[in-house]
């Protein structure tokens, strides 16, 4: 009967060192999203300033 000699996997724990480099990579794909949000929220609020500082736009404040 070969069907004895089957190479079964063995269960194994997590592994320390794979669940670090995961973590890493993974907080640093995040990291990078995030701060590529921000970059392009700053440089939204800086071209809306330089518009403003240009005269291209006028801010108006409503009077109560």
């Amino acid at each position: 009967m070969a069907a004895h000699n089957i190479a079964h996997a063995t269960l194994k724990g997590p592994s320390v060192v794979k669940e670090i480099c995961i973590g890493i990579t993974l907080g640093l794909f995040a990291g990078g999203l995030w701060k590529m949000h921000h970059w392009n929220e700053q440089r939204k609020t800086r071209a809306f300033y330089d518009m403003l500082d240009k005269g291209e736009i006028s801010v108006v404040v409503p009077e109560e």
